[in-house]
């Protein structure tokens, strides 16, 4: 090896150690993003009628009955545990949807407001979903519900 040579890898050598360097610190300064998993529900029923609609519309279910747990702390001393239910995960033409079935108890009406106070959080749960389909057993209908939000 010549005097050159020598010069170009280390300054090689130098350049590749400052990368690792940096993507390091990066690393470190950077926490991990904590990703809910889809597929932690139940078992998908062979036997229930919304999963018979979902598919009979083309949809995939992937899941059933899906809990997440919230723990929320009010003034930093008083803590309250709750739970949203996700009925279904479905997946059409490679999109990912998640599921709400139409409650008697609990109507959602078909209102800007109504839908947002009902249905975004889960579509903020879950941003890598396409949106959110809500399926009114009663009138056998599927309602796809897709959120944009500006910033």
């Amino acid at each position: 090896m010549e005097k050159g040579d020598v010069t170009v890898i280390l300054l090689i050598l130098i350049v590749f150690v400052g990368f690792i360097t940096l993507r390091f610190r990066h690393w470190l300064a950077t926490p991990p993003k904590k990703r809910l998993s889809i597929y932690s529900g139940s078992e998908v029923p062979d036997d229930d009628d919304t999963v018979r609609l979902l598919e009979g519309a083309g949809f995939d279910v992937l899941s059933g009955k899906t809990k997440v747990p919230i723990t929320m702390m009010l003034n930093d001393s008083e803590e309250f545990q709750t739970r949203l239910y996700i009925d279904y995960f479905a997946q059409k033409n490679e999109e990912l949807f998640l599921v709400k079935v139409a409650r008697e108890r609990k109507p959602l009406e078909m209102t800007g407001s109504s839908i947002r106070d009902h249905l975004l959080s889960y579509s903020l749960l879950y941003p890598e979903a396409a949106g959110v389909l809500y399926v009114d057993m009663e009138m056998l209908k599927i309602k796809k519900i897709t959120f944009h939000i500006e910033v």
